[in-house]
């Protein structure tokens, strides 16, 4: 007879946690608690009260009901540094950074390690010590470099690193890999696994499912503010999850539009960057969503931002609607019915501080206003047509958009470019980082797309979506395109087999 192990013990509880904002239930009565030594899921649709737990957890919110347990004992965090303190470390999705300081002193911003317990920083022993943090994690960076001469990805290294420089009891991960490539996120699963075995307690918040069936022990999920369901991940499968978490299967998230292909309305010939990408052509249809696929570095991003003139390719020409057109800037591909959303939502996309109302519409001033002045009403009527399509979870209008969960920010971002109408329409990750239920609404919005007869271009890291939503997949690597497959031929051994370079068919 074998005996199971006696459970871990209980580092964290929380029960019964409640939190309202103005019009909104963001937490009802929500329980859960990690053991130490495991990884417990929090799962969720973006909008799902996720977030606002993180946050009470880490002091930033005081909840309105319910309380926290640390080792059996009450706590209450009444700011950030008193969670950190108490043993409760955070990665979120979103890294902020000093610029201009060192990697160094970036990890260790606000417990530098000092002379003797005195006034003054030891600063050989802080880049020793984020020298270890870095190794152990196998990322060869400086600690003397300067922050604003990373990369996206290595900045959000340094946030994981951060947290790693405190001995904390329970770490919370916040879509820890959004930023990362395979490698590096084979690199952060180590680092999990050790903290594991090391007996923390870990909080993991991810929206990809292969990660979570890869690392976490067990589950907790969250709908509109409320537990709909936790338990061990061995004995639930990734359909099980979709549904507690949306209420709808897997099958639903990637709801292909079966509609007619016209005529061409863009065609790419030669197009070539001196050091991005080298000889691009490929044609796009009327009604046809196009997918481009590629691994990190594979100029897919670069080469959209060429076409909508962001940058300047140094040959080739662009064909639309039969006609040669010169595109120098965003200005010219607007006008030529150009949309472009970019991968980078928060410094690209939007403008953070200002109202969902005003970025909603920031395209559409000139046709909203009159004799120099702006309709407020129209603007108003826009935002409320766009923002009803793509469901928008907000409290009003004018709340402003860094308040908004992942998801929904996105839906701002992309709805802003439907409000202008375009022809063509390119979506660069368009759903990096949300929950499956945006991804969702997302897709079924790129078949009302289609349907109106305009053409998408979707540039996606997830095979699965681009396998499940378009007709057409351009595989690149490299810098250039190295393979074109039909929907029915885009399997993923054919698709990986000429992203990773290897030579397809031998």
């Amino acid at each position: 007879m074998v005996r199971e192990s006696a459970p871990k013990p209980i580092i964290l509880k929380v029960d019964a946690l409640s939190k309202q904002f103005p019009g909104v239930k963001a937490l009802d009565k929500v329980s859960l608690s990690v053991r130490a030594g495991e990884v417990m899921a929090l799962v969720g649709e973006n909008g799902a009260g996720k977030s606002t737990v993180v946050k009470i957890l880490t002091g930033i919110y005081k909840p309105d009901g319910g309380h926290i347990e640390m080792n059996g004992r009450r706590v209450n965090f009444a700011k950030p540094s008193e969670s950190w303190r108490g043993g409760i470390s955070a990665i979120h999705q979103e890294t902020s950074v000093f610029e201009e300081l060192t990697v160094a002193e970036n990890i260790f911003m606000g417990h530098q390690p000092t002379k003797s317990g005195g006034p003054f920083i030891d600063w050989r022993d802080m880049h020793e010590r984020a020298q270890e943090i870095l190794k152990r994690m196998d990322v060869p960076i400086s600690t003397r470099a300067l922050v604003r001469d990373l990369n996206v990805a290595q900045r959000h290294i340094l946030g994981v690193a951060k947290a790693l420089s405190h001995d904390a009891q329970i770490v919370i991960m916040d879509e820890p890999s959004a930023s990362l490539s395979r490698r590096e996120i084979e690199h952060l699963m180590v680092i999990v696994r050790q903290l594991r075995d090391e007996g923390k307690g870990i909080i993991f918040i991810s929206h990809k499912f292969d990660e979570i069936f890869e690392i976490a022990d067990r589950y907790t999920v969250l709908r509109d503010g409320e537990l709909v369901g936790d338990g061990k991940i061995a004995d639930v499968s990734q359909d099980d999850l979709v549904k507690m978490m949306v209420g709808r299967s897997l099958d639903e998230v990637f709801p292909k539009v079966k509609v007619p292909i016209g005529d061409v309305v863009l065609a790419v010939d030669g197009l070539t960057h001196d050091t991005e990408f080298d000889d691009i052509s490929f044609t796009l249809r009327e009604g046809e969503i196009l997918g481009f696929y590629g691994l990190v570095g594979a100029g897919r991003s670069e080469l959209m931002q060429a076409i909508f003139g962001i940058s300047h390719p140094r040959s080739g020409k662009l064909t639309l609607a039969g006609q040669e057109v010169s595109i120098g800037s965003p200005v010219d591909a607007m006008r030529q019915g150009i949309a472009y959303v970019p991968e980078d939502r928060q410094h690209q996309g939007a403008i953070l501080p200002m109202s969902i109302n005003k970025n909603m519409t920031l395209p559409l001033i000139d046709q909203l206003s009159r004799h120099g002045f702006l309709s407020h009403r129209k603007q108003l009527g826009v935002t409320r047509d766009i923002g009803a399509r793509l469901k928008v979870k907000a409290a009003h209008w004018d709340q402003p958009v860094e308040v908004l969960s992942g998801g929904n920010q996105q839906k701002v971002v992309i709805g802003k470019w439907l409000a202008t109408t375009p022809r063509i329409i390119i979506l660069d990750e368009p759903t990096k980082g949300i929950d499956i239920g945006s991804k969702a609404a997302v897709h079924e919005f790129m078949g009302e797309f289609v349907a109106q007869g305009l053409a998408v271009i979707l540039v996606s890291s997830e095979l699965e979506e681009v396998r499940g939503m378009s007709d057409r997949v351009i595989v690149m690597h490299e810098g250039r395109i190295r393979g074109e497959f039909d929907r029915c031929d885009a399997t993923p051994e054919n698709i990986v087999s000429v992203a990773s370079g290897a030579e397809f068919g031998a």
